[in-house]
């Protein structure tokens, strides 16, 4: 476990947690804010893990950024398909944890859905204290902090969960092992004031593809926190990524292959980074169409 007491140096602390989750698992968030220092390191000497590993639930909100709900509905009038307009309240999945993955580890191109991989910069919410059915105006109370994401996705594998009306399906596209990196920190509710605006912006191989600040959201976070809230029980630990802006990969023809790398920067949060390779179950025969 560390904490950056200054820009740049990790303070490695003197805790038996392993991670993030663990701490707010135990309710020891207040401890690792004051743990003794055992030494500091340069942040560039570290190897950063997501700062909760291994989340109790991972939940995804979808369509929450009006320019992603815009791109969404000139994809769907170009495939004849209905579009029924912004959402009047959020929506929201339930994925697999076993998705959830580390800064810098590479997002692995399944052998079931190579050709269609897909990016998604979005704002992660770190549940911090047990929220069940909690109140808009006591939602921030129950978040530990914010952390970025990227919600890789299998186009094709949504694509046809979508024409066939398939929800679950949905869920399958964003579930791969690897799909959803986390990091590179937490940065705890308190520094932040309410509404949070922070800038988003995603590039692959260093182009800029998504722009946006979470201002522009449907729903900010505490909303979302207490609709999910009501559906779900949230524990400490349970992560809720808040949805994307437009700029995404599909509504350009623009997918992820080996070797790409995606950064996803958010203004406070810094940048997740995470390259781009092939399953060990991928072969180039495999990709031959």
């Amino acid at each position: 476990m560390a904490r950056e007491d200054s820009p740049g140096m990790l303070s490695l602390l003197a805790l038996d947690h392993t991670d993030v989750g663990e701490v707010l698992r135990r309710g020891d968030l207040e401890t690792a804010r004051t743990a003794a220092v055992t030494s500091t390191r340069p942040v560039h000497d570290v190897t950063l893990r997501a700062p909760v590993p291994a989340p109790g639930q991972v939940v995804i909100a979808g369509l929450n950024y009006p320019s992603h709900a815009e791109e969404a509905r000139e994809l769907a009038a170009s495939l004849g398909r209905e579009f029924s307009g912004l959402p009047t309240e959020p929506s929201f999945q339930l994925l697999p944890i076993t998705a959830a993955h580390d800064p810098d580890a590479a997002i692995r191109v399944p052998a079931a859905a190579p050709y269609q991989v897909d990016y998604e910069g979005e704002v992660a919410v770190v549940i911090g204290r047990t929220a069940d059915d909690v109140p808009v105006e006591r939602a921030w109370d129950c978040v530990a902090g914010l952390t970025i994401a990227n919600d890789v996705s299998a186009r094709d594998v949504q694509l046809s969960a979508l024409l066939s009306g398939s929800i679950a399906g949905i869920a399958d596209a964003k579930s791969f092992p690897t799909f959803k990196p986390m990091g590179p920190c937490l940065v705890t509710a308190d520094e932040f004031t309410l509404p949070v605006d922070l800038r988003i912006r995603t590039r692959v191989n260093g182009e800029l593809r998504q722009d946006d600040r979470t201002a522009t959201m449907l729903f900010d976070f505490p909303t979302l926190v207490s609709a999910v809230s009501r559906r779900y029980r949230l524990e400490p630990g349970d992560v809720i990524l808040t949805g994307t802006p437009s700029g995404a990969g599909a509504f350009c023809d623009a997918y992820l292959t080996e070797g790409d790398v995606v950064e996803v920067e958010v203004e406070r949060l810094g940048v997740l980074r995470n390259p781009v390779g092939w399953s060990r179950s991928v072969s180039s025969a495999s990709l031959r169409r």
